[in-house]
């Protein structure tokens, strides 16, 4: 099952893209209804030791839909975000993700870098960012 509504996600990646034979076998074994979470592309990822935009690439080329992002950003029902605004607790926090803008932006890497620093939930990160007016960007996995 492809999508049916709008462009293909496969339109992104040009019309000579090739995904890993193995990635795209995993996906068909894991997928839901032509979805596939976040954290089932990292461990994907993990299990065959590639990067995650690899795995990314691959849903993507076969026009399924990547749902219930670990930053709660996309891919939940109804709200399509997870995630709500909400102020850093801890200063220092804030103060790890301000040091890690570019531009006034923060990747997904670096989102869960932090996470991982401060032995906080990744959504904490995100919720942090939403209140703070930063925007979380280059999807480790190609979404966004």
């Amino acid at each position: 099952m492809t999508r049916e509504d709008g462009p293909k996600f496969s339109n992104k990646h040009g019309t000579d893209a090739q995904a890993d034979p193995n990635a795209t076998d995993k996906i068909k074994q894991n997928a839901v209804n032509a979805t596939v979470a976040c954290a089932v592309a990292f461990k994907i990822a993990g299990e065959l030791a590639i990067a995650p935009a690899e795995v990314g690439k691959a849903i993507d080329l076969l026009d399924y839909k990547i749902m219930k992002c670990q930053l709660g950003l996309f891919g939940y029902h109804p709200d399509k975000k997870a995630v709500k605004p909400q102020a850093p607790e801890d200063q220092q926090v804030e103060q790890a993700i301000r040091e890690a803008l570019v531009d006034e932006k923060l990747t997904c890497r670096d989102a869960w870098s932090i996470a991982s620093r401060f032995n906080v939930p990744k959504m904490t990160i995100s919720a942090a960012c939403d209140a703070l007016g930063i925007k979380i960007i280059s999807c480790q996995i190609g979404a966004f």
